[in-house]
């Protein structure tokens, strides 16, 4: 890894009390500002640059909860919505769920026949069942969610998508992905943790499962119905389904996030189950030139980047292009130097081979 520098994240009280600055899942650049995402809430921070030219700092953060733009699918809008993935293009923000199921964990204090059943219990949380496109306008100078804007005479609203096109009912029959419905994300389990959007195409990097070393890329074709605008629906594929599976030789690892690049697509990869490493980043060559279910492997992905990774910390969960040739990273459960006595959390910004 070529670290070139690194830069301050800032979080508000609120966000350190829920554990946000150290869960952090999902970054995006977007001119002055970043969209982060962590996996613990229902919401999207976003924070301003000390510097647009040349941010040192990223902070003043301002919280934007998902079910004050769309209706969740859960009754407690504060669930968690498991937000893994942050993609912007267009006038639009768009954030992905999990879908994942999770276990219970074995605490320190849990012994015996209690702990054998914590981990015997799994759970769901339907807040996790999202997609979600977001509006974003110009408020005094910067990228702001919106519930809709009006662009050339159309409006366009928050939407999400719902209904008999949920991501886990359309993969309930689906040769390689169905049994894994039932599987919690971190057994290798289903489990969406990146997205990224080129054109009309929206593709979803799963960290699991991953088959005999092949890990799996979703791509959807997202629409608005007409008589829902505030709904995402799915076009078909020739072969009429609504979704395309591609799958990627990624030396046995999972996809953390996704990032374009050009018609490049930039794969963050780890481990799928609960391990340290290795992490990486990849490139996929022409992957939104695509027009067909793919076996990316051979010349068609390349290895750009490894990644440093700690001993049950330093996770890199988020990628986003960060200029010219370079790469912010942002970490889950950071090491404790990247925590300053200031309250600001470290990220790294790296150089691309």
């Amino acid at each position: 890894m070529t670290l070139e520098h690194t830069v301050r994240l800032r979080f508000g009280d609120k966000s350190r009390a829920a554990a946000t600055h150290t869960n952090l899942s999902a970054v995006r650049l977007d001119g002055p500002v970043l969209w982060i995402a962590g996996d613990e809430t229902a919401t999207v921070e976003r924070l301003v640059a000390d510097d647009p030219a040349a941010p040192t700092e990223f902070g003043a953060e301002t919280t934007y909860r998902l079910g004050d733009f769309i209706t969740l699918p859960g009754t407690d809008i504060e669930e968690e919505a498991d937000v893994e993935g942050l993609a912007r293009t267009g006038p639009f923000l768009w954030a992905i769920g999990s879908h994942s199921l999770r276990r219970k964990q074995i605490k320190d204090r849990h012994e015996g026949a209690k702990a054998l059943k914590r981990l015997a219990r799994i759970e769901g949380q339907e807040n996790r069942q999202i997609l979600v496109r977001l509006p974003i306008a110009d408020v005094d100078g910067l990228p702001t969610p919106v519930r809709e804007i009006e662009l050339d005479g159309e409006k366009h609203y928050a939407a999400a998508l719902g209904g008999k096109d949920d991501l886990r009912h359309l993969l309930r029959k689906d040769e390689h992905l169905a049994p894994f419905l039932a599987i919690p994300g971190k057994d290798n389990g289903l489990d969406i943790e990146g997205i990224a959007v080129s054109g009309d195409r929206v593709y979803l990097g799963l960290r699991g499962p991953v088959l005999r070393g092949w890990a799996f890329v979703l791509e959807l074709r997202p629409y608005i119905d007409p008589d829902e605008p505030d709904r995402l629906r799915l076009h078909e594929f020739a072969d009429g389904f609504t979704y395309r599976k591609h799958v990627l030789k990624l030396d046995g690892l999972g996809v953390r996030d996704l990032c374009p690049d050009g018609d490049d697509l930039l794969i963050l990869a780890g481990p799928t189950m609960d391990l340290d490493g290795p992490v990486r980043v990849y490139r996929w060559h022409d992957a939104s030139r695509s027009e067909q279910p793919t076996i990316v492997r051979g010349d068609m992905i390349s290895r750009e980047l490894e990644l440093s990774f700690g001993e049950g910390d330093d996770h890199a969960e988020g990628l986003s292009r960060y200029g010219d040739g370079r790469l912010l990273i942002v970490y889950d459960s950071p090491a404790a130097v990247r925590l300053t006595e200031d309250d600001a959390v470290i990220a790294d910004v790296v150089r691309l081979r």
